[in-house]
């Protein structure tokens, strides 16, 4: 029995043409629209050289040798686009627009900048930044008469030289924050899965659907039919997840990261998380097919917005100001996991955030028996 209503009620999910639309089309739909909107949002904000001169007036200045090193024509994580002039040539080029800043290493140190904007920024703090280690090394060598200066100098030369790169990236390869649109694009898609069993609790329900009047007369076990009916919806939500990912990797460029693995079991829970969400839609409402729909599509939209969907920075401003609602929120659990995969080393984060999916599927399944096991009819 358990098996003849499983594929029962996977044809009929597969036959419904509105429920195939919203687990299999829509979030394929929504995916390519985030594609096209954002595939060169990245590139237009892309750092570029930042063209500065240098005015070298003390042959030993560590800054300057150290901006020289970050603007090494050779390197292609270099920062700075140098020019080594005189002053005079300093200041026309500032005038000219040519460069966004200049170093004067003299005596008393100083940076000139035409306005504040981006490359200055950075630039100001580059050199405040190697300006202060320069003055510990500085410090140090008056404090401790045994040091000797040319041997520190020449010391702090010889590790400036053999470094390859001042500046190491040790993000992921193909680190963006655009990454946070897909990642919402998924949990909803999880959450999705609230319509399939939804649907089929529905058509266990003798108050919902004829097929429940049958069911509810019928001698065979009520726990296997929901059950099985559960696990077909489920079933039938990982061939919509299946083709999300495939398109999006392979036809969208989609990069989830090394631990692809750990992704697949994130949205495996949130699928389920999504099922008991449904589940637990259809146990307490009392209203038609298309109004728990309604409710399931619009609460989805809703966490799904929260956790950053319709605005990436709409998450981190929930996060600083309403954090509880982020850590109730089901789709910011799955959005936070995956966000935890690709940005940070470690996986402690990962795991709160799946276990606290785990938590929240069990509660909802819980309410939802104990609402199921209360119902009771009059008439039918």
């Amino acid at each position: 029995m358990f098996m003849h209503n499983f594929m029962f009620s996977l044809k009929t999910l597969f036959k419904n043409r509105p429920l195939i639309f919203w687990t299999f089309l829509f979030p394929v739909i929504l995916g390519t629209l985030f594609s096209l909107a954002f595939s060169n949002i990245e590139e237009s904000d892309k750092l570029d050289f930042i063209p500065i001169a240098i005015v070298s007036e003390n042959e030993r200045d560590l800054v300057s040798q150290i901006l020289s090193k970050m603007g090494n024509k050779d390197d292609d994580d270099r920062i700075f686009d140098i020019s080594f002039v005189s002053l005079q040539e300093a200041d026309k080029m500032l005038e000219d627009e040519s460069i966004d800043g200049y170093y004067v290493s003299s005596d008393e140190p100083k940076i000139v900048v035409l306005r504040s904007g981006i490359n200055e920024t950075v630039f100001k703090a580059v050199v405040s930044e190697i300006y202060q280690s320069a003055n510990i090394v500085n410090n140090l060598l008056e404090s401790n008469s045994d040091l000797n200066v040319n041997d520190v100098y020449l010391s702090v030369m010889e590790k400036i030289s053999s470094e390859n790169s001042l500046i190491v990236d040790k993000s992921s390869d193909k680190l963006s924050y655009t990454m946070i649109e897909f990642y919402t694009l998924i949990a909803m898609t999880c959450l999705y899965a609230g319509v399939l069993s939804m649907y089929s609790i529905n058509q266990k329900l003798p108050n919902m659907s004829d097929n429940g009047k049958r069911v509810s007369v019928s001698p065979v076990s009520k726990f296997r039919l929901l059950v099985s009916s559960l696990v077909a919806s489920y079933v039938t939500q990982l061939v919509g997840l299946l083709i999300l990912f495939l398109f999006t990797i392979f036809v969208l460029d989609v990069d989830y990261g090394d631990n692809l693995l750990l992704v697949i079991l994130l949205s495996l829970v949130g699928s389920f998380a999504g099922l008991s969400l449904g589940t637990l839609v259809a146990s307490i409402f009392k209203s038609n097919e298309n109004m728990k729909i309604s409710i399931i599509i619009g609460f989805t939209m809703f966490c799904s917005f929260l956790s950053g969907m319709m605005g990436i920075t709409m998450k981190y401003v929930i996060d600083k100001n309403v954090p509880i609602l982020n850590i109730i929120n089901p789709a910011n659990m799955i959005t936070d996991g995956f966000y935890s995969l690709y940005y940070y080393d470690t996986l402690d984060r990962f795991y709160f955030n799946l276990f606290s999916l785990v938590i929240f599927s069990i509660v909802l399944i819980v309410i939802s028996v104990l609402c199921l096991r209360r119902q009771k009819y009059d008439s039918i």
